[in-house]
């Protein structure tokens, strides 16, 4: 039997903005796909107009394009598959929908929005805790099962409101081998009636995406594991059509949990601990609200992407920083747990330190210009370079270099007070005038001179470090921590070096 391409495809709905959890998904299915030569579609699954929201379409291809997955289909990008918007493939369902009335697997259903709720009330009052349209219900309802063939007609050809629903089974068992769960059995008694085919002439989710999956030839369906529940009813759907032979292999994902408690992982979850849930910024069209996402932010999405990768997979070495080929060439959906993972903050943090201090300067000075631009700062090219070299061991984020860092750019205008306090004693002036004075004698400014001068005048004068060290960096830096004083005084040059001291020694009062 000739082998299977690999095709998955990532299917949002276009509803608002694409949460970190969907990224992931889009991650994995992109992965997957890669290792094995095959093909990454974007479905755009928008069956529900009622929820759909203005520019998430968009959003959602700008962060897929900012996480570096490039799409092989997509109504982003086109493809002999299309179209794959599924409002635009609204005819092609109808047809798989009388198919499945014909068989006997599917049936019209003519109930009212208030029969509806009677019958789910009645239900209630019978002690049944969660009321379902089923095997049992639907014989006392209006429907092509219980009415006769003439009235059915009748009310077809009256064009009067009706959906489709499944005919699921009685007391059978449905069975399907998840990649990462292993065996699945649900009986039929346990799943309702479902809603094939809306009164609007749209499919619901079931329907839809069994039969965009089939006619684009899906290998592998790659999702969220809250799709798990669906999951027999899709393979009930596949073989009710003859496509048993080609129905994809299911992997239903673990949830993101969030970082504290138990639960799935929430917008409100980063409003509260303040962090992002998006990939990039979103502004709601409705209400203006705006909600932050990591690439404004400053990470990296190489960054972004080796933390999503980690929740959830893990590589089984002790490897934790991938490029992307490298998650391509690691990852497996055998490696991919069943618990939800935790998400942890601190660690995405991590994940961008190490990738911005395997950066050079030279890498890193065009994106700090900008920074420097807006706060009307500028310097040449090598120098920023060199200071983000010696800064990037300190930073998190670009703008850190700068935050941390701004008096590479301009002197200081105050002085760190608490170090004032503890360490501006009353010999401090006299020792740092005379430190300035050797500093201004040295033939050669580097750090390595500044270093031995500094080592030599601590030995002469019988002081300890903390004694001269904090009011030379404060008098030049304006703080009371920061990188290496020598690397800072050498690059900051001798004579803005002395010129600082001789500035901070006639501003400072104890």
């Amino acid at each position: 039997m000739k082998e299977r391409r690999v095709r998955v495809r990532f299917a949002p709905s276009p509803t608002g903005p694409l949460h970190m959890g969907g990224v992931r998904t889009a991650l994995y299915n992109y992965l997957f796909a890669k290792k094995h030569n095959g093909d990454f579609l974007l479905r755009i699954e928008d069956t529900d107009q009622t929820r759909y929201v203005s520019g998430a379409e968009e959003y959602i291809v700008d962060a897929l394009n900012w996480c570096q997955m490039s799409i092989d289909e997509g109504a982003s990008v086109g493809g002999e598959n299309g179209p794959y918007r599924q409002s635009e493939r609204k005819p092609m369902y109808k047809q798989y929908a009388d198919q499945l009335i014909e068989s006997g697997s599917a049936y019209y259903a003519f109930d009212t929005p208030e029969e509806l709720t009677e019958m789910r009330e009645r239900m209630k009052a019978a002690g049944v805790s969660s009321p379902q349209y089923n095997a049992i219900t639907r014989s006392g309802m209006k429907n092509s099962l219980t009415l006769p063939a003439e009235e059915v007609q009748r009310r077809l050809l009256a064009n009067e409101k009706h959906v489709i629903r499944i005919k699921m089974p009685r007391n059978e068992d449905v069975k399907f081998e998840d990649i990462i769960r292993g065996w699945v059995s649900v009986n039929t008694n346990n799943i309702d009636d479902k809603v094939l085919f809306k009164s609007d002439g749209m499919p619901t989710y079931h329907l839809a995406n069994v039969v965009d999956d089939y006619l684009m030839n899906i290998s592998h369906v790659i999702r969220g594991e809250e799709w798990l529940p669906s999951a027999p009813l899709h393979v009930l759907l596949y073989q009710s059509l003859g496509w048993a032979e080609q129905m994809p292999q299911f992997a239903h994902l673990p949830l993101i949990l969030k970082p504290d408690g138990n639960g799935k992982l929430s917008k409100r979850d980063g409003d509260r601990l303040g962090f992002p849930v998006f990939p990039t910024n979103w502004t709601n069209p409705e209400t203006g609200e705006e909600s932050s996402g990591y690439r404004e932010r400053g990470y990296y999405p190489e960054a972004f992407n080796n933390m999503l990768a980690f929740l959830g997979w893990n590589p089984g070495t002790t490897q934790e920083l991938f490029s992307m080929q490298e998650l391509v060439e690691a990852f497996s959906l055998d490696r991919v747990g069943k618990a939800g993972a935790k998400f942890d903050f601190d660690k995405t943090n991590w994940f961008n330190q190490q990738y911005l201090r395997m950066q050079s300067g030279e890498q890193l000075a065009p994106q700090l210009k900008p920074f420097l631009a807006s706060a009307q700062l500028e310097a040449e090219d090598s120098y920023i370079a060199q200071v983000c070299e010696l800064m990037k061991e300190r930073a998190t984020f670009v703008q850190d270099i700068l935050k941390e860092g701004r008096y590479f750019f301009e002197a200081p205008t105050s002085y760190d007070e608490k170090t004032i306090k503890k360490k501006w004693k009353e010999q401090t002036p006299e020792v740092i005038k005379e430190l300035r004075d050797l500093l201004a004698a040295l033939p050669s400014f580097d750090a390595e001179s500044i270093g031995a001068c500094f080592k030599a005048f601590l030995e002469a004068k019988g002081l300890g470090f903390g004694a001269v060290m904090p009011g030379f960096r404060v008098s030049v830096t304006g703080l009371g921590a920061g990188a290496s004083m020598n690397d800072i005084a050498a690059l900051l040059g001798k004579e803005e070096v002395l010129n600082r001291i001789d500035i901070a020694l006639k501003t400072i009062k104890k």
